[in-house]
């Protein structure tokens, strides 16, 4: 909104209207440096490996492998990643009263057929100059990815439009689990399940294990995908994640189901039961 050949109003003048700081319309955005993104992708590697490690531990990881870094730098990093180690922390403050977090509701609970429970989570994708956040939701039973989405921030859009288009190709579950994170416990993506009548279930705080389906998709996308490719761009990813999670989803055998593929798996429950999408319409 400020037009700097302005003749009538200095840029000055301008800024004091808009009530924002003459320096931050000069300032120019700097991504992180070329060796914080090469730190960012060994971080994400260990972490598949060590999620216990948080950053100090990590840290003295990447000490061990030559570069000199502390603990506060690794901190910055692990969180813009948002990852967080999986041991249990103290209960130091009290969530906003928008961002209720609700039990988990899959303890002990029989899961027999598609579309009963629903999950999702976000992963951090590396590319050459910068990265990406990924957000895909399974369904819990097939394993199968109903939909994702790939965003250059951590806002909560991204995750409501993987949410919307698997409504509109799958129906809905039962009940949809996600970790505490921000963007699943605001008050549009929780409102967006209410609204359909869906139970909301919530990891308990450091229990990776209960959301375990989706943390093995992303080991598998980044070891079979991410890595061996090194992305140029977003366009790069986005083509070879979409082209590896169709080959996960439809000719990938998953040895839990004895070799069928999850598209296979969720279409023969759905056709077994009678009722459902039509499979011919959404397993493209």
């Amino acid at each position: 909104m400020v037009v700097a050949a302005n003749i009538n109003l200095s840029i000055t003048v301008q800024c004091h209207l808009l009530s924002v700081s003459r320096s931050s319309w000069y300032y120019n955005l700097k991504g992180e440096s070329l060796l914080n993104l090469a730190l960012m992708r060994l971080i994400d590697e260990q972490f598949l490996l060590t999620p216990y490690y948080g950053s100090r531990q990590m840290a003295r990881h990447l000490r061990r492998q030559g570069y000199c870094v502390g603990r506060h730098r690794i901190r910055r990093l692990m969180r813009i990643m948002g990852l967080r180690a999986i041991y249990q922390e103290p209960r130091t403050s009290v969530p906003h009263p928008e961002h209720k977090i609700y039990p988990y509701l899959l303890r002990s609970l029989a899961i027999t057929r598609p579309n009963q429970v629903w999950c999702t989570d976000i992963t951090y994708i590396p590319i050459k100059r910068g990265f990406l956040y990924l957000v895909a939701v399974m369904d819990w039973y097939s394993r199968r990815v109903l939909s994702w989405r790939l965003s250059n921030s951590m806002d909560v859009s991204f995750c409501l439009e993987a949410l919307e288009e698997a409504f509109s190709r799958y129906g809905q579950p039962e009940i949809f689990n996600t970790d505490q994170g921000s963007q699943f416990t605001s008050f549009d993506f929780t409102s967006a399940l209410r609204d359909r009548g869906i139970k909301i279930s919530m990891d308990g705080r450091g229990r990776w294990m209960d959301n375990v389906f989706i943390e093995r998709l992303w080991r598998s996308l980044k070891y079979e995908c991410v890595y061996l490719n090194a992305f140029d761009n977003g366009l790069q990813a986005r083509q070879n994640i979409g082209a590896w999670l169709t080959h996960y989803n439809h000719t990938r055998p998953h040895s839990t189901f004895n070799g069928q593929t999850p598209d296979e798996v969720y279409t023969q429950k759905i056709e077994s039961q009678g009722h459902g999408p039509d499979i011919r319409k959404v397993a493209a």
